[in-house]
């Protein structure tokens, strides 16, 4: 019932109007709405109910459990409940009441983990766009409360993957907020966690569904990558994680935005597959070109760490295509640019040779060693292109980094190469010593047109430095495995003794492919050896193929080693190598026809010393006479002849009193005083080849060699050769010494030896024009003559060399003995004659 009051007397004529009063109007609504709430439907009743008259006093916890029964038992309801919170919720927040934000929050989070039911989907949608109301906002606290909901959300596992839903603005919003730059420091350092906890949030629920790969897209990586590299990058002081994921603590993870950074990196790596990995990869060299952090590039090895021990062993292979990229990309850039990609790319290299490296050996070291060359070439250019003032000081810098950016090719070649299996490390030992450019020939594949003969041999350096470190440790069962007649031949090239350096890297290659015992640092140094037992050498047997090898490249090891003891140019180093060298040959190739050869090689080297055909200082005269008594020392001892041995320590022993200076303790000296000449010494300071041959005959050695002089065989590229070669010479015996006679007896009636009289002897002006005059009429033969009559010629060539050929095999191929007899026909009867199998001769090859 209303309450009226009666109008004035003095009104009566008027029609009475019915007011009601302030008191009535109220209590009128209060009624209207008891009315009403009857009729609203139940899930509002029950939200509304949960929200008390004080935000400060929290969700009233007795009606939500009674909302979250009725949720659990009508799952049908579950998106309408989402919805009416949605909508008071998004007036909350308008309103900027936080409290009863918060209140809605915590209903809509204990709603999610108590309800699991396909009919969850609408309230999923709800639920995110409430959470986007809350990080739409400007106000930190909601930011972070929306970002936890978010969080609680994605630790959900769903029964059925909902398709239609997408996260592109969550992946966008948690990228800003992990870019935060609130005034306030720990506010920021508060959103940006946040932001890095909101990704690794989208991360879980997103990677785990194998059909809905949306998050794999370059535009979701471009935005979701560089912010996780961004807080790792900017937070200081922080310890690093190198190596396989660890777990640190909560308390790190929430205090420390880069740890944070770092652990969701490597979650989402970890994550990647065959057909995503690039897309997660390449946003780090975005943010590392646009940052410049290649120099110094601390930062860049430590993303690349944390990349190759997060993902996949066998993806490893795109990170390091990826990194080569790159760097073809970069090759433009400061030398210290592309020094800091290069680190890198050794460091991911390491990380990757110990597990699977897939297809990219080959296009890791053709790729580095085109940028080797690249530096090369860039570092010649400075060096022309340079002049005097500041443009000379700016070649100096550049030249020293590219110095740095070439030993950074070669330390990554190395590694990556010595952690390689054998059969891969061969192949590449093939491929760089096919890169060696070795002059007059072609068999190189690397550019070297423009680099010079000064950038030519800069290269050759670095190629050889690199095949070194990839031959350190290498192994071989056999040296026909190790150095192959492809490999062997450029190596041993004339061009690559043109220089000291050259030589010294060409002969620690090669220690390094025939030490197969470990021996070389015991041998370390030249130096007379009192007692070669005590360095307990490792040796084997001589197989049969290190002796066949022996045979067909000995001479050319030979040649080798006399022409690198007679360079002008050699130092210390050089005779050291070249006696390591020796000392190696004797103990993994030498049977006893090699040892002859080595000694008649040394003997070679002593009378080339004395003689002085190529003008030698004394310095280096003294130091081959010190290197062949090293030697000499070494290998009496290792054959253990006593009348050898007693001839070698005598001879040193005469040396100690007369002539010290032809021992390597001596003439390596800083201070060592050398003689005027040798022709006038005794010849008991030499070692004598009657002497050596008398006690090694009497020890069953074939001695017949050792009377004959050692001289090297020429090869066909001395004459392409750039550099003198003393092998184009005849071949002429010559007796230095009378010593060297199988007899004591001094033949006085000789004729004297000049430099006229040899040069008149080694006169080959006359072969030179028969040897033009045949090839021009050769050429002029090919370039005139009819077609038919050459083609007649070549035939009647070859049907001469098929005749012979044939004849020889009718000779020596005959048909095996048959145990059961062979026919034969006797006064017109046929008969077998049975030949035993023991006195049957079979091939070599066909006996085990």
């Amino acid at each position: 019932m209303r309450d009226y009051v009666q109008v004035p007397a003095a009104d009566l004529e008027k029609p009475y109007e019915l007011t009601p009063t302030r008191e009535s109007t109220a209590l009128l609504c209060l009624r209207v709405c008891c009315c009403c709430s009857a009729l609203r439907p139940r899930y509002k009743r029950l939200v509304d109910n949960i929200f008390p008259e004080d935000p400060k006093d929290g969700l009233v916890k007795a009606d939500m459990e009674k909302l979250t029964f009725y949720a659990v038992s009508a799952p049908e309801k579950l998106d309408r409940i989402g919805s009416y919170l949605a909508e008071r919720l998004s007036r909350d927040v308008v309103r900027h009441r936080s409290g009863y934000v918060l209140i809605a929050m915590e209903a809509l989070d204990q709603l999610l983990m108590a309800c699991h039911s396909q009919s969850i989907k609408p309230f999923v949608e709800s639920f995110l766009h409430m959470v986007a109301k809350l990080l739409e906002s400007g106000e930190p606290k909601l930011q972070v409360l929306g970002t936890n909901s978010f969080v609680k959300f994605a630790n959900i596992e769903e029964d059925t993957p909902s398709y239609h839903r997408r996260y592109d603005f969550f992946v966008s919003r948690f990228s800003a907020m992990c870019h935060s730059c609130h005034s306030d420091p720990d506010v920021r350092t508060e959103i940006r966690i946040a932001g890095i906890r909101g990704i690794q949030g989208v991360v879980r629920k997103t990677v785990n569904d194998e059909l809905r790969a949306t998050i794999w897209e370059p535009q979701h990586m471009d935005k979701i990558v560089p912010s996780l590299l961004f807080n790792m990058q900017k937070i200081e002081e922080v310890d690093s994680r190198i190596g396989p994921p660890s777990s640190p603590s909560a308390a790190d993870k929430e205090e420390n935005p880069a740890v944070l950074a770092e652990n969701c990196l490597r979650e989402l790596l970890g994550r990647a597959t065959f057909g995503n990995m690039n897309n997660a990869v390449r946003p780090v060299f975005a943010h590392l070109d646009h940052h410049k952090l290649w120099d110094p590039n601390e930062f860049a090895v430590h993303c690349f760490k944390i990349i190759m021990y997060s993902i996949q062993a066998q993806y490893s292979h795109h990170v390091i295509q990826e990194i080569l990229g790159h760097l073809d990309a970069r090759k433009k850039d400061s030398p210290r640019v592309r020094a800091g990609i290069i680190q890198v790319l050794l460091e991911a290299v390491a990380i990757a040779a110990k597990g699977s490296i897939g297809p990219t050996v080959l296009e890791v070291f053709n790729t580095l060693l085109k940028h080797l060359r690249l530096s090369v070439e860039f570092e010649a250019n400075d060096v022309h292109g340079g002049s005097m003032g500041s443009v000379s000081l700016n070649s100096a810098s550049k030249d020293n980094d590219e110095k740095i950016v070439q030993n950074a090719i070669i330390q990554t070649i190395g590694f990556f190469g010595s952690n390689l299996p054998d059969y891969q490390r061969s192949e590449i030992m093939m491929f760089i010593m096919g890169k060696v450019p070795v002059f007059g020939t072609s068999t190189h594949t690397l550019d070297v047109s423009q680099l010079g003969d000064l950038g030519t041999r800069r290269i050759q350096i670095m190629l050889l430095r690199s095949l070194l470190m990839v031959t350190s440790g290498y192994k071989a069962k056999t040296i026909v495995t190790a150095l192959p007649g492809s490999f062997l031949d450029p190596l041993l090239s004339p061009s690559l003794m043109e220089d000291y350096e050259l030589r010294q890297l060409v002969l620690e290659v090669m220690h390094n492919l025939m030490d197969r015992h470990d021996n070389r640092a015991k041998l370390r140094g030249i130096r007379i050896i009192p007692d070669v037992a005590d360095l307990k050498i490792k040796r084997e047997k001589i197989c049969r193929q290190d002796t066949s090898f022996m045979k067909k490249n000995g001479q050319q090891l030979y040649r080798h080693i006399y022409l690198g003891c007679k360079e002008e140019d050699n130092v210390q180093k050089n005779y050291e190598l070249l006696y390591t060298s020796l000392a190696l040959m004797t103990i993994e190739l030498a049977n006893e026809e090699v040892v002859i050869d080595l000694i008649r090689l040394a003997i070679a080297l002593q009378d080339s010393a004395i003689l002085n055909e190529d003008n030698l200082p004394m310095f280096h005269r003294c130091g081959i006479m010190a290197l062949v008594a090293a030697y000499l020392n070494f290998v009496s001892q290792m054959i253990a002849v006593p009348a050898f041995c007693q001839h070698v320590t005598k001879v040193i022993e005469m040396r100690t009193m007369e002539a010290p200076y032809f021992l390597p303790e001596h003439v390596f000296r800083d201070k060592c005083t050398l003689p005027k000449s040798l022709e006038k010494h005794d010849k008991s300071l030499y070692f004598l080849t009657n002497k050596i041959a008398e006690s090694l005959g009497g020890s069953g050695y074939s001695v017949e060699r050792l009377s004959v002089p050692y001289v090297p065989q020429a090869t066909d590229e001395d004459r392409l050769s750039r550099r003198k070669s003393i092998v184009d010479t005849v071949s002429i015996q010559v007796d230095i010494l009378p010593g060297s006679l199988p007899s004591d007896d001094v033949v006085s009636n000789t004729e004297e030896i000049t430099f006229e009289a040899l040069k008149k002897a080694i006169d080959t002006n006359g072969m030179e024009e028969q040897e033009k005059e045949k090839r021009r009429l050769v050429i002029e033969k090919f370039q005139k003559a009819p077609f038919e009559e050459i083609a007649a010629q070549c035939e009647s060539k070859a049907n001469l060399l098929h005749d012979r050929l044939t004849q020889i095999l009718e000779l020596t191929i005959r048909p095996p003995p048959s145990p059961s007899g062979t026919l034969t026909i006797t006064s017109g009867h046929a008969q077998y004659q049975s030949v035993p199998v023991y006195e049957m001769k079979f091939p070599d090859l066909c006996v085990y």
